[in-house]
């Protein structure tokens, strides 16, 4: 039966992957995988070699009921014998039992390991990962390809070890029944493996190809049922192209799955007839040579018996380089992973920056975007990479000192680069020149732990976790009381919000958030930054795309936020960064204004237009 399951399995894998070849270092690092759990693999592998040779034992208990207990009316004989044929069936079953919980700890076991220390090695790439690679391309690593590596020391491993000795031990015992018949048997195999060798050839393309409409389908329904999608939508009234489009998707799927059923169904009863004229062989050879008084009539049985578990087997490693080559491709699609270095990484003897370092200087920033290959997996992006260039100078020279306590102001035309110095604080990137200093320290020098202490963020679009107010309120701080959240939600000028409905901070804001209105998410961002009490604060266009009067609100909580705190701000709106006490006026990566806002207006020049051009009907008065 095992060796069916196998069979089954092989017709649906890529047997180009049976030309590929082993790399060593790949096995090695396999078997060091392995070693933690190398007694229960240990364990495993004997109650499965055990169980393997359990197989010839019924057949041989047979041919004696038949052979001698019955032709000598021995009934004490056959009894026993039946006794010993039911306590092999129930030690079988024990065995299976014992393995199966072995295998089940050592998947499970494998599957944790790798999972954790590929979640943990992802969550310490930089950002520059995480922009390029696709959310779904590497959530199928911690799931697809993980457990197929898992494959590797349970079905795999198990099946290899188990064919190997059933081939083994059920070979030797029908030659020495009878080898006459045992060899013309052999010769139905070929018949059986070019059979597999066919279906599998065409079922390995039917199915990649149904796994890529699978694919096309579930792309299709993610964008369309989250919330920008369904808007979307809607706001459009494309629902009929939207009917038409998924339905000959689809159709695709389901007209693949037609051909997939009728070749399985084509190979299944192949399976069914080989065996079966292999069986009529033995019973018609074996009863002639039993006749002939050459072969008895037990033998001729067990002969019978035996055959049928030895075809399972032979075919299951015929395809032996397939399942092995098959978990070892899922191993190293883990390890590209595992082996992409991050681009930001902590030196062995950083030191931890104070809570209370404020001071933020750049001196002499240049920077550049790392290449894509420096940074990311083909493999994890939506669509082939193509660029490998350079992608060319971002900030030159910038140069500007943040003072514990001041507001500085970050404005200029869209893509100017006033977001790449802000990510540069906190260390999201490491500088191409120059130094980023928080509190006196290169940012380089200092854990990263303390230097995201130190620094907090609030953005245009606030991420939100699909989970209740509170849990996204303690993800700054998980030790935060009630008294402290509702202090922070007081401060964000969102508790009387919160307060009022249902169920309070239990209350879930769905996916990103979208159960609030924008203003309320950015007020429950402050809120969350405010929990987190950072010295230095980067606002990046937090006000922006809300109406006046959300506007209005998340001021007044970023003026409690910013209260006592250095802040970097970047501002579309000019309006929020009256007040500032420098104004950096940034364009195409170079600081070319700096000053005040009375000053940078009287200056004239980049500053004044963006200003007249925003408030054309404030400016006289202003300049008065």
């Amino acid at each position: 039966m095992s060796g069916m399951g196998q069979v089954w399995r092989h017709m649906r894998t890529d047997r180009s992957i049976a030309q590929s070849k082993l790399d060593r270092g790949t096995v090695r690092r396999v078997f060091s995988f392995a070693r933690p759990h190398r007694r229960l693999i240990t364990g495993f592998l004997g109650l499965t070699v055990i169980d393997a040779c359990l197989v010839v034992v019924t057949p041989l208990l047979v041919k004696r009921i038949v052979d001698v207990g019955i032709p000598d009316q021995n009934v004490g004989l056959v009894l026993w014998l039946a006794l010993a044929m039911a306590l092999v069936a129930v030690f079988g079953a024990v065995l299976a039992v014992g393995a199966g919980y072995l295998s089940s700890r050592i998947g499970e076991g494998l599957i944790y390991d790798l999972r954790t220390q590929v979640f943990a090695h992802v969550q310490r790439q930089s950002l520059a990962f995480f922009t390029r690679t696709q959310t779904g391309a590497l959530v199928s690593r911690l799931n697809n390809d993980v457990i197929g590596a898992q494959r590797a020391f349970t079905s795999t491993l198990s099946s290899t070890v188990s064919n190997i000795i059933s081939v083994l031990v059920v070979g030797i015992a029908m030659i020495a029944l009878s080898w006459q018949v045992t060899l013309a048997c052999l010769l139905l195999f070929p018949v059986l493996f070019l059979t597999s060798r066919w279906v599998s050839a065409k079922l390995a393309g039917l199915t990649r190809e149904q796994m890529d409409g699978n694919a096309d389908m579930g792309n299709v329904m993610t964008e369309r049922f989250n919330v920008g999608g369904a808007m979307l939508l809607k706001l459009f009234g494309r629902r009929s192209e939207e009917d038409a489009l998924f339905a000959g998707k689809a159709a695709h799927v389901r007209d693949l799955g037609v051909r997939i059923a009728l070749i399985t169904r084509i190979f299944g009863s192949t399976m069914m007839t080989v065996p079966a004229l292999a069986t009529a062989m033995v019973y018609g050879i074996g009863g002639y040579l039993a006749i002939q008084g050459q072969l008895t009539v037990g033998t001729m049985l067990a002969l019978a018996t035996l055959l049928l578990r030895l075809l399972g087997p032979l075919q299951g490693l015929s395809n032996v380089r397939i399942d092995v080559m098959t978990a070892l491709v899922s191993f190293e699609r883990v390890f590209e992973v595992l082996d992409l270095p991050s681009s930001i990484r902590e030196k062995d003897d950083a030191v931890a920056l104070p809570p209370t370092a404020a001071r933020v200087e750049f001196d002499h920033v240049a920077f550049r975007y790392p290449r894509a290959e420096d940074v990311s997996l083909a493999s994890l992006e939506a669509v082939a990479r193509t660029e490998t260039r350079d992608t060319g100078q971002v900030l030159h020279d910038i140069s500007f000192v943040a003072e514990p306590g001041q507001m500085v102001a970050l404005v200029g035309p869209s893509g100017a680069g006033k977001t790449t110095i802000t990510h540069l604080v906190a260390r999201l990137y490491d500088v191409g020149g120059g130094a980023v200093l928080v509190g006196d320290h290169d940012v380089r020098d200092v854990t990263l732990e303390s230097l995201e202490d130190v620094v907090g963020y609030v953005t245009q679009d606030a991420h939100m976790f699909h989970d209740t107010i509170r849990a996204n309120l303690l993800y700054a701080r998980p030790d935060a009381d009630d008294e402290q959240i509702w202090e922070a939600l007081e401060a964000s000028q969102i508790a009387r919000l919160v307060r009022s409905l249902p169920e309070g901070l239990d209350t879930v804001v769905g996916d990103r958030g979208y159960r609030l209105s924008g203003g309320e998410r950015q007020r429950l961002a402050i809120a969350r930054l405010l929990l987190k009490a950072p010295a230095v604060v980067v606002l990046d266009e937090a006000t922006a795309h809300l109406d006046s009067e959300s506007e209005a609100a998340v001021q007044r909580a970023l003026d409690a936020a910013l209260e006592g705190r250095t802040s970097l701000v970047i501002a579309h709106r000019l309006s929020t960064v009256r007040q500032a006490d420098q104004i950096l006026v940034v364009d195409e990566g170079r600081v070319v204004q700096r000053g005040t806002h009375a000053s940078l207006l009287a200056e004239g020049g980049l500053y004044a237009d963006l200003y007249r051009t925003q408030f054309i009907d404030d400016l006289p008065v202003a300049a008065g």
